[in-house]
């Protein structure tokens, strides 16, 4: 059985070019471009809380690193470096090979450095801490929410939290199709790199969708100090949510789903059509849902206008 540090030398180093030094030391030596803050962040992944243990090790690699660039993401950061923590029942050759393979495959696309981290044996657990740049004194906060800022989300929402629905037994999809694309927003998030960075200048605040939309944008608007206001007509539904749920569940998934890894940010209205370019630049679809206001709380307009009544909010590991 290979020890820990060949599995290190085998599976986890790679060139460093964004750093000045790497994998092997005790310690990276990173150098930060002038003019930039650093920002950083750190997700941890924990088999049968955060994925299935049956889950493709490929498809693990990818979601490992993709939910920490989303964090980066909601800042409007530029993705330069990380470290990967990880513990392991054993070290299954076959498997590492896999997971590996789907991370560096990930950070190859966004230009990100592994530069450290740690391995032990224990129960799998993923633990990256990612590292980027952000124009100083720019970087998208959720504290910057602005009365009377429209509400914009990315993407479409509630895919992942069908298809993980669809695995419970809780929601029958038949169509292969269907199915295969709900499971690929479960299990391969695309974090929108490319938008926060466009936003920079655009947005007041952001934040990333991991927990459900409305318990996310409750965090911007605890920091902000503001209300909202979101219309459920306008929520962009994935086409099987859409196509396929009755009402009750399809208002749990957009608006309590998680797993989306979706923007959900804020822009003053006159900023609408520079919000729409910097969409159409990064290649991603958005859509205005609601507005900020200066009365606490998140409300939510059924199409008649009445206030709906919503049970749920999103994903917490500690609730029941």
């Amino acid at each position: 059985m290979p020890s820990e540090f060949d599995l290190i030398a085998r599976f986890f180093t790679r060139p460093a070019p964004n750093a000045v030094l790497g994998v092997g030391d005790d310690a990276a030596l990173l150098a930060i471009s002038p003019g930039m803050e650093l920002a950083v962040s750190t997700d941890m992944l924990v088999s049968g809380q955060h994925f299935f243990p049956d889950i493709d090790p490929y498809l693990l690699g990818h979601k490992t690193l993709a939910v920490n660039l989303s964090d980066l993401a909601a800042m409007g950061a530029t993705p330069r470096w990380a470290t990967l923590s990880l513990a392991l029942p054993a070290a299954e050759v076959d498997w590492l090979e896999v997971f590996s393979r789907g991370l560096f495959d990930m950070a190859a696309r966004f230009d990100v450095s592994l530069v450290g981290g740690d391995t032990t044996r224990g129960p799998l657990n993923l633990n990256v801490t990612i590292l980027g740049e952000v124009p100083a004194g720019q970087a998208l906060r959720r504290s910057g929410a602005r009365v009377g800022d429209d509400i914009w989300v990315s993407g479409d929402l509630g895919g992942a939290a069908l298809g993980l629905r669809h695995l419970l037994g809780e929601a029958n999809l038949a169509d292969a199709d269907e199915i295969e694309a709900c499971l690929t927003r479960l299990h391969a998030p695309e974090p929108r790199v490319a938008l926060g960075r466009a936003l920079l200048g655009v947005a007041h605040a952001a934040i990333d969708i991991s927990d459900g939309l409305l318990a996310d944008l409750g965090h911007i608007l605890a920091c902000s100090e503001t209300g909202a206001e979101i219309e459920f007509a306008r929520l962009p539904a994935h086409p099987a949510v859409a196509a396929r749920l009755p009402h009750r569940l399809m208002q749990r998934c957009l608006l309590a789903g998680g797993d989306d890894y979706e923007l959900c940010f804020t822009a003053a209205p006159e900023r609408a059509h520079v919000v729409l370019a910097a969409a159409a630049s990064a290649g991603v679809h958005v859509t205005r849902i609601g507005r900020i206001t200066g009365e606490p709380g998140l409300r939510v307009h059924a199409a008649d206008g009445s206030v709906m009544r919503v049970q749920e909010s999103g994903f917490d590991h500690f609730a029941g």
